[in-house]
């Protein structure tokens, strides 16, 4: 038995007792995944027709008109020249998918269809062949198809309902792959394992649950990549990947890390947040503005005009801070307690936390969002 057909059977019989691994273990596939196993973006430009009156408005968006021309022409209808067209069943597109890995022509893929102009609803709409076209600029599918759009609008008397977003719907299905991307993972006598995040230790975990099953498979390349000895033959290798897939392992732990969306007031910690002790004094500063209109009417025979005139006032009002000790916390919980006891609201809590970060006393990286 070569070394290959034994490395494949050990990690077979890993595969099978994953039972056994402790809770924090993660398959590789959900860590990382295979060098050259990749999707493709693919883009198109077409026109959707049968709307019902919810169309661009040709007037303003000429590249319809244009493209309808264009569309006509090539098969076989030619328009007078000069001939103003005012449609309204019919709305440019741009038209977005994903290529898989692996893709062989003839197998089909779901397309999402953008309307680019400013067309009101896209429901009820159906693409007519549209190309789409990878980075390098060569055709590797043809989208066409019935639209699925989630959603529904009515008016009546002035007043309008929508729900959801009408200017987008999908094609399940609706692209047919008509090229094929090669892929390397087929080539040389080993593969290439990248993780998803790279981290030093992630990686040597990798490397060690490939070599505790087979020694001296695996090195790694960097914190990101780690070099796996294959076999050359194309069936042993798919054997050989679906078995490395579902080794487990335990990844590292990540560093101390405070995620803060400053457009929604989100803040997320991670488990290894820590809080030096320290003080933090919060208060509110409210500004207050008021703008009163007063009207000012002149008497009956004054000849004079009715006038409106303005009265503003500011206001501001400073409320007390209290001073807060927070104690080190060593834990997620403790910094979550110490964080509440200063009763801000999440806008507020992300001052605190950049003010902590700058004093050194919040022991994590600040990633603002």
């Amino acid at each position: 038995m070569s070394s290959f057909s034994r490395l494949c059977l050990a990690l077979a019989a890993v595969a099978s007792l994953a039972v056994g691994v402790p809770a924090q273990a993660e398959r590789l596939k959900d860590l990382a995944s295979i060098g050259g196993v990749r999707q493709n973006q693919l883009v198109g430009y077409g026109l959707v027709v049968g709307l019902d009156g919810s169309g661009d408005q040709t007037t303003q968006t000429p590249f319809t008109v244009q493209s309808i021309i264009n569309m006509l022409g090539n098969l076989g209808v030619t328009l007078p020249p000069g001939q103003s067209l005012q449609l309204k069943n019919v709305a440019a597109v741009m038209v977005t998918a994903s290529l898989p890995p692996f893709a062989r022509p003839g197998q089909q893929i779901d397309v999402t269809v953008s309307s680019m102009g400013n067309a009101r609803s896209l429901k009820g709409g159906t693409l007519v062949m549209t190309p789409l076209k990878g980075a390098d600029g060569q055709i590797y599918a043809m989208a066409q198809g019935s639209l699925a759009v989630s959603g529904a609008s009515g008016s009546a008397g002035g007043a309008k309902v929508t729900v959801n977003h009408l200017s987008a719907g999908r094609i399940p299905g609706g692209a047919t792959v008509e090229r094929a991307v090669a892929s390397p993972v087929g080539q040389g006598d080993s593969v290439f394992v990248e993780l998803n995040e790279a981290d030093f230790g992630t990686a040597q975990n990798v490397v060690d649950a490939i070599n505790r099953v087979a020694p001296g498979a695996a090195q790694a390349i960097d914190g990101r990549q780690i070099q796996v000895l294959a076999p050359e033959d194309p069936n042993r290798r798919v054997a050989f990947l679906g078995r490395l897939e579902n080794l487990d392992v335990t990844p590292a732990v990540q560093a101390a890390k405070v995620i803060v969306n400053s457009r929604t007031g989100s803040v997320v910690m991670n488990q290894k947040v820590a809080l030096q002790n320290c003080a933090v004094a919060h208060g509110s500063l409210t500004v207050t503005v008021n703008n009163d209109q007063q009207v000012s009417q002149p008497n009956p025979l004054a000849g004079g005009q009715t006038a409106v005139t303005n009265k503003g006032s500011v206001d501001i009002k400073q409320e007390g801070g209290t001073l807060f000790n927070i104690k080190a916390g060593t834990n997620l919980a403790d910094v979550v307690k110490a964080l509440n006891a200063v009763g801000a609201n999440p806008l507020e809590l992300i001052a605190i936390l950049q003010a902590m970060k700058a004093s050194g006393a919040l022991r994590a990286e600040l990633e603002v969002i």
